[in-house]
């Protein structure tokens, strides 16, 4: 069967766009040079990811800039019949930048098979905020996933220094647990918020959880908070999702959130 591959690399520097390569499936546009901070929206042409299917996407950041990275679309993960679907994110950001990572939902669907590792490296003070949200199936279409594999790896490295390894798993004994793993959810998020002070945006970051329609807490320690959510469904996960980072980032969504 043919298989989809995709790579796409933005950096941004002093001048906008200082380097743009795409491959494959993947598309990336950017508003570097138009607006401030810049928005960088990558597209799987592809319209999903099955078995052998290979994806890469690049984010270089230069000192002292600022953007928000996303995706146009939420991803697809659909049945694997053979091997993984493989994603690879790549994110950097240079001393004093702030690197937002903010991509719509992953949607994966029964028997789906995703591998996905995402590495941050940043300099010096640099920020990173960084979401990924997880949606069990098409609840309209009456879609229930029993039968996943998903390894879902994040690595935050602060000037060649490993500060933070978030991973989340789910298979068939995850989907069938109780409240200690997925409890039912059909949908979970994972926020984190990688900052020199990130520890002093625990106390507002509690209080927004207190008014969202979803089930979360959060945990911070010197440079990074935590913040994880599950629900029953995806509009109401992406209304907390928002209000979390505008908590953090007062007037940041990204464009493509909106329409």
């Amino acid at each position: 069967m043919q298989r989809s591959h995709g790579r796409a690399r933005v950096a941004l520097g002093r001048a906008g766009i200082s380097d743009l390569h795409q491959q494959g499936s993947a598309k990336v546009f950017s508003t570097a040079g138009r607006s401030a901070p810049a928005e960088i929206v990558f597209l799987n042409t592809s319209g999903g990811l099955a078995g052998g299917d290979t994806l890469s996407l690049a984010v270089d950041l230069a000192e002292r800039h600022g953007a928000c990275a996303t995706t146009q679309t939420a991803e697809r993960a659909y049945r694997s019949n053979a091997g993984t679907a493989w994603v690879r994110v790549a994110l950097s950001a240079g001393a004093g930048a702030r690197l937002d990572w903010l991509p719509q939902e992953t949607i994966v669907f029964q028997r789906a098979a995703l591998d996905r590792v995402t590495t941050v490296d940043l300099a010096g003070d640099a920020e990173f905020l960084g979401v990924e949200t997880i949606v069990l199936g098409r609840a309209a279409m009456g879609e229930v996933v029993t039968r996943l594999h998903l390894h879902d790896r994040r690595e935050i490295r602060r000037d060649g220094r490993l500060v933070l390894v978030d991973i989340l798993r789910l298979d068939d004994a995850a989907l069938a647990g109780g409240a200690a793993l997925l409890g039912g959810a059909r949908v979970v998020s994972t926020l984190i918020l990688a900052a020199p002070d990130a520890e002093a945006a625990l106390a507002p970051v509690r209080e927004a959880l207190g008014q969202l329609p979803v089930d979360g807490a959060a945990s911070a320690r010197p440079g990074a908070l935590v913040v994880r959510l599950r629900g029953a469904d995806s509009w109401q996960m992406r209304g907390a999702i928002a209000r979390l980072v505008l908590t953090l980032r007062p007037g940041r969504l990204p464009r493509v959130w909106q329409q």
